[in-house]
């Protein structure tokens, strides 16, 4: 129901664009996010935007780098990532939450689908 794409292997400084395929039933009036999930490491929240698009946050560590954005008429989401750094090296999965904004939390999101590797090399 939720595909992440757009991953792959680049090199610090890098820039990468991810998209999120949902479809109609369960994209509209969710709430979007992204989170990440490192080797080992507690899945992370990355950032996420309402359902209109008008409000978006992000985690500190990704503040000012990346950008979420969606496009409701095509059930698309998407994660623009500049300024790559080898900490950003994860699986990059986009949930939808039907709470209301910003769900920062995992278990707010009922809706998961399979991630895209995003490896950052230095």
């Amino acid at each position: 129901q939720l595909q992440a794409s757009g991953g792959g292997l680049v090199q610090a400084g890098d820039s990468l664009r991810l998209s999120c395929a949902a479809s109609g039933r369960i994209f509209s009036n969710y709430v979007m996010g992204w989170f990440r999930q490192a080797p080992g490491k507690e899945r992370e929240f990355v950032a996420s935007i309402n359902w209109r698009g008008t409000n978006t946050f992000y985690s500190d560590s990704v503040k000012g780098r990346f950008t979420i954005s969606r496009d409701n008429a095509k059930n698309a989401g998407f994660l623009q990532m500049n300024s790559l750094k080898p900490e950003d090296t994860a699986v990059y999965y986009c949930p939808a939450s039907g709470l209301g904004f910003p769900r920062t939390h995992p278990y707010e999101y009922d809706v998961w689908g399979q991630g895209t590797q995003v490896t950052v090399s230095s």
